[in-house]
């Protein structure tokens, strides 16, 4: 279950940023000021960026711990967490 936790962190690691670039490439190739739709609205765009780039970044931190093996063992209850 651990080298699943792994790799798991690892696609998360590598989806992070390929979103990111799919978001941005996507901007670039439809915002258009001659087009009359939403999807050439670059206020539309910049949303949606402003939206999924936060969570991109804590698919990227979740993989680094997961990668890290950070996720080894869970507590089962309460008595078993560690405030350090």
């Amino acid at each position: 279950m651990n080298l699943f936790k792994r790799v798991l962190g690892l696609i998360w690691m590598l989806l992070g940023p390929a979103v990111i670039i799919f978001l941005v490439v996507g901007a670039i190739k439809n915002i258009d000021t001659s087009g009359n739709k939403d999807i050439n609205n670059p206020v539309i765009w910049i949303i949606i960026i402003a939206i999924f780039v936060p969570i991109a970044i804590g698919l990227m931190i979740f993989g680094w711990y997961a990668i890290k093996n950070e996720y080894k063992h869970l507590p089962e209850d309460s008595d078993h967490l560690n405030f350090e």
